[in-house]
């Protein structure tokens, strides 16, 4: 190892630590631990830019106790930073897939039990695809995702890769600003399986362009057993948003064009995708039983490389030494923030006495997580500290009477009280939170990092707003996905389940898709927009204004006995009338769905 590295590492461990190698080999103890551990790679340095290497560790302990591991990686010269916190996964898939370098992963092993600690990490070497000056294209391990590898383009100057299909629609990468010396990577995706493609690189220094030379490659095999969608209603000819992806329950996740041709699945173990992220990323949860390690939120790219991961059991002990509630488990919300920070939303599980029902109760609520690029807990937001727990589930759901609560363990059953499912950041850098079972929706001092956590206001019935409308139920229900129009924090768009609202009607009615005008000085709510879904969606759902003014909404949990799961999924585009002008039906439940542009930008 150059000497250089040996003392920047020595120089940021904690503790003092013998380090060398053998072959391939880390090895590493601590001089007060009995830890032993040792770090080896799949494949031994160096590997080609994009190729997945698996690191394994290995550790041994003379004192009794469970080893956790963390792993980060740096480019030579730059800051750690961690891609999957302490845990007892022992094996990490990793890769550089921007450019060649030389690249050190670590891994350091602390017993939970006596708190000792041992690291070790290891210099590998990632090396250009490019071999001359023409650029090459090479499969990945997802069969519809390949590697665009073109020579390094001049400083200032940036580069983008555009593909299509013969006939097909273009798709282009986002660009990336050229680096000196170091090769261009891209990955495409958005492919039609087993079809053939060409493919170029642009270089632009903003005022003119130059194209790369033309390559053709032809995409893999469709992954066995995917439900695909069925087309109810063909769009129109003038599709601006042409992909649709679906998140589904019970199966991998994946993407469609608006005729069903399968273009991506999520190639994971994640249990539901909750955002897609711009630039080829996603963010999702992964179920763990009662494992509490073992539920996890992680950020992921399109060929499924891990790129942060965290787990519940991690997360608890930082919420302990911070002295806040532990929770249960990850639900419903996971997704990045501009500042790179990962928001996530949590049960928390406490018992009442004499608040929900006499004698005491298990109830559940929720916290709001806001953890830093290096998965530390951050911010936190608690509804039993914000919200009256005497204000019980509207319908009064309890976690055997709905089925959809998260690991709970305080008792045989649980009161499902606030049930969040949604909470995202508005453009004046508060948060939006969704609460199904109090039908309302919850905004909240967050100042981008720096707010009290104080509700700014309710909306909903017996919130703080009044609707401005002539319906006699205006008020949303059970609702999903409340979010904003771009840079807007008036023009509201929500999937209105209309749970509350259709119980109230002797069980007659359907879903909504709602835009609501919202006067905040005023406290005054106007519905701007109300489609009807044509069916009652019991739960899930999903709302997003698309970039040509029309709306997508997700019906993801409608009553089916022609399904072979008892349930079906509608995908509806309407338009700003909310008249609908495109609609899929799948035979399972979908969780959320999102139109997008490319596979690279969520609309």
């Amino acid at each position: 190892m150059p000497l250089r590295f040996l003392s920047e590492f020595l120089q940021s461990a904690r503790l003092c630590v013998f380090w060398f190698t053998l072959g391939a080999i880390g090895i590493a103890t601590s001089l007060n631990a009995a830890i032993v551990v040792t770090l080896t790679p799949s494949t031994p340095s160096p590997a080609s830019v994009g190729m997945i290497v698996t690191w394994n560790a290995a550790a041994g302990d003379d004192s009794p106790g469970t080893l956790w591991y963390r792993f980060r990686s740096r480019e030579a010269g730059g800051s750690y930073r961690v891609i999957r916190d302490y845990g007892p996964l022992n094996s990490l898939g990793w890769t550089a897939s921007d450019h060649e370098g030389t690249y050190q992963v670590e891994v350091s092993v602390r017993n939970r039990d006596t708190g000792e600690t041992a690291a070790v990490s290891e210099i590998f070497q990632m090396n250009s695809r490019v071999t001359g000056k023409s650029p090459v294209i090479n499969p990945t391990l997802h069969p519809l995702v390949f590697l665009y590898s073109a020579p390094a383009c001049p400083p200032g100057n940036s580069m983008r890769v555009q593909f299509q299909s013969a006939g097909g629609m273009i798709q282009r990468t986002p660009y990336k600003n050229c680096s000196d010396g170091k090769s261009m990577n891209f990955y495409i995706a958005g492919l039609i399986p087993e079809t053939k493609y060409s493919v170029k690189h642009s270089i632009t220094d903003g005022t003119t362009s130059t194209d790369g030379p033309t390559l053709s490659f032809t995409s893999g095999i469709l992954l066995p057993g995917l439900i695909t969608p069925a087309i109810v209603q063909p769009p129109s000819n003038t599709v601006t948003v042409p992909i649709l992806l679906q998140s589904t329950l019970f199966i991998p996740a994946f993407a469609t064009d608006l005729s069903g041709n399968v273009l991506w699945y999520n190639p994971t173990d994640v249990t539901t995708i909750t955002r897609v992220e711009s630039g080829g990323y996603f963010v999702g949860t992964i179920e763990g039983g009662n494992d509490t390690s073992l539920e996890v939120v992680r950020e992921f790219d399109l060929v499924g490389t891990t790129l942060a991961e965290t787990n519940v059991a991690r997360v608890n002990e930082q919420l302990a030494a911070m002295g806040k509630r532990q929770i249960s488990a990850f639900h419903h919300e996971a997704r990045t923030l501009p500042d790179g920070k990962i928001l996530v939303l949590a049960d928390v599980e406490q018992i009442l006495t004499d608040v929900q029902g006499p004698g005491p109760v298990d109830v559940i609520g929720d916290m709001i997580i806001v953890l830093d690029s290096n998965l530390q807990v951050a911010w936190t937001w608690d509804t039993f500290d914000r919200l009256d727990p005497s204000r019980a589930a509207v319908l009064g759901e309890t976690c055997l009477g709905s089925g959809a609560c998260a690991p709970y363990y305080l008792a045989a059953d649980a009161n499902d009280w606030t049930h969040g499912n949604a909470v995202a950041l508005m453009a004046d850098g508060n948060l939006l939170f969704s609460s199904r079972h109090q039908d309302w929706i919850i905004k909240i001092e967050y100042q981008n990092g720096a707010g009290s956590g104080a509700i700014i206001w309710r909306l909903g019935k017996d919130g703080d707003f009044q609707f401005d409308s002539t319906d006699p139920y205006p008020w949303f229900s059970h609702q999903h996905d409340p979010n904003f129009e771009a840079g807007s924090t008036s023009m509201l768009l929500v999937f209105d389940n209309g749970n509350t609202r259709i119980r109230l009607n002797g069980g007659n009615g359907n879903s909504r898709g709602q835009m609501i005008q919202l006067d905040e000085t005023n406290r005054i709510a106007t519905v701007v927009m109300n489609a009807d879904m044509g069916a009652f969606s019991q739960a899930l759902g999903s709302a997003q204004q698309l970039a040509d003014s029309d709306c997508h909404f997700e019906a993801g949990w409608v009553a089916d006995s022609a399904s072979s799961t008892g349930f079906s999924s509608y995908s509806e585009e309407v338009d700003p009338g909310g008249n609908l002008v495109f609609e899929t039906k799948m035979l399972t439940q979908v969780y959320r769905s999102f139109r997008m542009t490319t596979m690279y930008n969520p609309n």
